[in-house]
C-alpha cells in the first residue's frame, strides 16, 4: 500500500457554518496555518478553522479533481458529506496532529 501524501479537506467555522474546501500535501501543517490565521483570505476572515472532513490521495490529480469536484456540490451534498463520517462536526485536528486518541 503506497503513502497517501495528498488531502482534500474541509474547514468549517462552526457546525453548520462556513465551509472550506482546500487540498495539500501535509495536513497538519496546514490546517496548522489555517488555525494560527498565517494564511491570509477566506478562512482568516470568517475563522474557518474546524477540520471536520478529510481524504487521502496517492496522486495531486487526484487530490486537485476531487476538491474541485466537491467545489461544485451543493452545499447540501457537503454537509451530507461531513455528517457521514463527523456526525457531530468534531474537530479533528488533534487526532491526526497526534494529540488525541
Amino acid at each position: 500500500m503506497g503513502t497517501r501524501s495528498y488531502y482534500v479537506y474541509i474547514l468549517a467555522s462552526r457546525i453548520g457554518g462556513t465551509l472550506y474546501i482546500g487540498v495539500t500535501n501535509d495536513l497538519v501543517r496546514r490546517v496548522g496555518e489555517h488555525k494560527l490565521k498565517i494564511a491570509e483570505g477566506f478562512t482568516k476572515k470568517y475563522e474557518v478553522s474546524r477540520l471536520v472532513y478529510f481524504e487521502a490521495f496517492d496522486q495531486i490529480e487526484f487530490a486537485i479533481q476531487r476538491e474541485k469536484r466537491l467545489k461544485k456540490w451543493p452545499r447540501a451534498w457537503k454537509i451530507s458529506l461531513i455528517e457521514k463520517q463527523n456526525p457531530d462536526w468534531i474537530d479533528l485536528y488533534p487526532e491526526i496532529a497526534g494529540g488525541g486518541g
